[in-house]
């Protein structure tokens, strides 16, 4: 959500420049149409007109193409489409900025309000860390004597600091909160005056554009008597100090305007010019108002971090200085060469002798088949020479002639069983010329069989897994490998808000819509409670939120090919004269339906 905030910063500061092109080109404009005036140009040429209307269409174009929005609720686009060139089609371009502008606004103070809540909701102890901790030092020193003050006068001083706390923090959630729900009512009226006469502006758009002008002007007016309503009742100039933010007074269109019987060109573009002007003139008192009441900076919130790293970075500047060659030290030279020895050594021993090794066995293994070939021969020779052996000693002591295919074993029962007979009299055996030393050396030569046997049958195993002991060697940097690659893919892939890929991404586009069904039933409710002021902040807020569902799905519901469905849906939740039932029945289609709204599941 920091992400998405600051994200939202960027744009509502690209947005906030916008107003202030306008004017320029409306300067402009003015300007050229004044020259016009005492220039020798016949009354059928209105060159310096179509230069000034050309810039006007330009900066309104640029500011329209800047980020797509919540699109105006017209008949046919069509229809809009072939009134681009005329004259009358500008005031498409007026209900866009306005809409476009007021998003912009109330998500700037949506996001600094949201902040407020969440202090609002905390702990005492957090509201007092908060007063005294979060908002830099001077915050800190003040906080802290004051603290000493009251605790030496009374024993409640952290009731004091809380309660203090407290009333900072319901301040900023009052005004911030009464100020969207001003922007909120100001958009859907803005909103459902073009649903309303949206027909009339396509059928006969000359005659029905002066009176969308006359309302619109209306609007700004109850806009400023609620603002000026907010600051007799919640006494916000004493906390926004000597700005100008409560003499906020918006142009009006004159009552000979009003009254006239058709307007001319000129008067149509001077009303829209009004209009940008008051557009302005919002921007800059949201601004003012806002930059007082709005959450500390993020250098102001951990300035206690920073500090501390500030004088952790200059000890550790410090110590490498003194084992740096400035001082004739030699430790960081030595340091680093180890360092390097290291880092060859690791690679050297997990990198490349595991992968040579790998591909040895994988290449070389006619070569290793013939050493195992070599090996079990010397076998074969030991187990011959041992045949031969136990043939010669039982013919010699039984008399008689053996086959040469008789089993060894055969064979060493018949020596064992001398060999038993003989230990009876060793000594005499031995002396005496008898079969007990043969015997003996045929068990060494069967020893000997057995050990070569063991031997070859061991290697025959290590040979067969060079390649998992070669992998194991390789496992570390293999490790080492992954995690930074998981790291690298995190750190770009990061979510970006609810515009963004993950998994938190997709759990905050859910909620968008769950924000969207509790504002509509909130809308319907204060409906059949016949409350038409609270009615039409509900529904402004619920326009607020379609406009974050739509930035905020855009781009992955074109990947999918979802999105001219989807768009359709978003529109169709923002008309004002659709039912309750219908309005929940698509959103309860959008969470199953499109993939981009549907929860990422685990793999």
């Amino acid at each position: 959500m920091n992400e998405e905030m600051k994200l939202d910063e960027t744009s509502s500061s690209s947005n906030n420049k916008s107003p202030n092109l306008q004017t320029l080109t409306s300067l402009y404009s003015n300007s050229f149409t004044q020259i016009s005036k005492f220039l020798p140009i016949s009354s059928d040429s209105n060159f310096i007109c179509k230069i000034s209307n050309f810039c006007r269409q330009f900066v309104r174009a640029r500011s329209r193409r800047r980020k797509p929005c919540l699109p105006l609720p017209l008949p046919s686009k069509s229809l809009h489409s072939s009134l681009i060139m005329t004259e009358a089609s500008r005031i498409f371009d007026v209900l866009e900025d306005i809409l476009e502008q007021s998003f912009s606004n109330m998500h700037y103070v949506q996001k600094n309000l949201q902040y407020w809540q969440i202090k609002e909701e905390g702990s005492n102890a957090q509201k007092a860390y908060f007063m005294l901790f979060e908002r830099g030092p001077r915050a800190l020193i003040r906080g802290s004597a004051e603290l000493v003050r009251n605790f030496i006068a009374e024993d409640s001083s952290f009731q004091i600091l809380c309660h203090t706390a407290s009333d900072f923090i319901a301040e900023r959630v009052t005004v911030l909160d009464s100020l969207k729900h001003m922007l909120a009512k100001f958009l859907a009226q803005v909103y459902m005056i073009t649903d309303s006469q949206g027909d009339e502006l396509m059928s006969d758009p000359q005659k029905s554009l002066p009176s969308l002008l006359i309302v619109v002007d209306g609007l700004f007016s109850d806009l400023e008597a609620s603002i000026a309503k907010l600051h007799a009742t919640s006494q916000m100039d004493s906390s926004v100090g000597n700005s100008n933010s409560s003499s906020l007074a918006f142009n009006k269109i004159t009552e000979v305007e009003r009254e006239g019987p058709q307007w001319t060109d000129g008067e149509i573009r001077d009303a829209i010019d009004l209009i940008y002007q008051n557009l302005q003139k919002l921007d800059s008192y949201i601004s003012d108002v806002v930059g007082k009441h709005r959450k500390p900076r993020k250098l102001t919130r951990y300035w206690i971090r920073y500090t501390c790293g500030a004088v952790g970075l200059s000890v550790c500047s410090l110590w490498l200085v003194r084992h740096s060659r400035l001082v004739g030290s030699p430790d960081i030279d030595n340091w680093i060469r180890e360092a390097k020895d290291s880092t060859i050594s690791f690679y050297t021993e997990h990198v490349e002798h595991p992968l040579l090794s790998i591909r040895d066995e994988l290449f070389d293994t006619f070569r290793k088949r013939h050493k195992g070939v070599m090996d079990s021969e010397e076998v074969q020779l030991t187990a011959n020479s041992l045949h031969r052996m136990l043939l010669a000693f039982c013919e010699q002591t039984n008399g008689q002639k053996f086959q040469e295919s008789a089993s060894d074993q055969e064979l060493l029962e018949i020596v064992m069983a001398r060999y038993e007979k003989e230990l009876l009299h060793p000594i005499k055996s031995i002396v005496g010329g008898g079969e007990l030393p043969r015997a003996m050396l045929i068990q060494v030569q069967k020893l000997k069989l057995d050990i070569e046997t063991a031997m070859l049958e061991l290697d025959q195993i290590l040979k067969a897994n060079e390649i998992n002991f070669a992998v194991l060697a390789a496992l570390p940097a293999f490790i080492f490998i992954i995690g930074l690659v998981m790291f690298l893919r995190s750190w770009i892939k990061q979510d970006k808000g609810a515009e963004g890929r993950g998994r938190i991404a997709r759990r905050q586009r859910r909620l968008l819509i769950v924000e969207i069904e509790k504002m509509i039933m909130q809308y319907q409710s204060c409906m059949d409670m016949r409350q038409i002021d609270d009615a039409q902040c509900c529904f402004g807020l619920v326009l607020y939120t379609l406009d974050r569902l739509y930035r905020a799905v855009e781009k992955h519901a074109k990947i999918t090919g979802e999105w001219s469905c989807l768009r359709q849906d978003i529109i169709d939740l923002a008309k004002p004269e659709l039912h309750t039932t219908h309005k929940l029945t698509i959103t309860s289609r959008m969470e199953r339906v499109y993939d981009c709204l549907l929860p990422l599941l685990r793999q």
